[in-house]
């Protein structure tokens, strides 16, 4: 599995090798060695989400509070999607820019995002299903969105005609965001997942 980090610190993209022949094809869409080479520790898994969705669905931008926030493996199983990551993080030098990946089930890529980082995607086809590997349930009180059609992000969700929630709709802007008070700290951001690090460490000397 290749990894290549985003413009964005924390997100880092997967790209399996697939082992094909006459009777299909076989892969690993997921390893938490490798993954926790690439990122410093290990990703706990709390939840495994699915999500299906017609040709231009957009979901997001969605995030929670830090901490402990929820870090995602994001791939497409089915279809296409334009897949997002935003830095909502107060204080990161990325701080209100974006990057995307198209992941699809042709080169079945994967997206990792930390915590404090917004995610989104934008089906591209229909028969889409996104599935997501996340570090922590899911928390109604904690989870906070952006609008994902906001000017000041200009996200560019490659297709004209989109279908969005009705919670998704009512979502604040950045600026909004930012003066409810409702974004990460990027400090605190950084000092979880230091945390996260020195306890992978802790485990490994401390293991017989």
């Amino acid at each position: 599995m290749q990894a290549r980090p985003l413009r964005i610190s924390g997100a880092v993209e997967f790209t399996p090798r697939q082992h094909g022949d006459n009777r299909g094809l076989f892969l690993e869409w997921f390893r938490a060695d490798e993954l926790a080479a690439a990122i410093g520790h290990p990703l706990h898994l709390a939840q495994a989400n699915l999500s299906i969705s017609t040709r231009g669905v957009v979901r997001g931008i969605h995030y929670a509070a830090v901490p402990p926030g929820q870090a995602k493996y994001v791939t497409c199983i089915s279809g296409r999607v334009l897949d997002v990551v935003v830095d909502l993080r107060v204080g990161s030098p990325t701080f209100g820019t974006w990057d995307s990946v198209v992941l699809d089930d042709s080169d079945r890529r994967a997206v990792y995002l930390a915590e404090g980082l917004g995610h989104g995607f934008c089906a591209l086809t229909d028969h889409v299903a996104v599935t997501y590997l996340c570090s922590q349930p899911y928390t109604p009180e904690r989870e906070h969105g952006v609008h994902a059609f906001d000017r000041d992000i200009g996200i560019d969700w490659q297709i004209a005609e989109v279908t969005i929630s009705d919670r998704d709709a009512a979502a604040p802007s950045l600026a909004q965001a930012l003066a409810a008070g409702t974004l990460p700290d990027f400090g605190v951001c950084a000092g979880y997942a230091e945390g996260l690090r020195a306890d992978e460490l802790t485990d490994r000397i401390t293991k017989p």
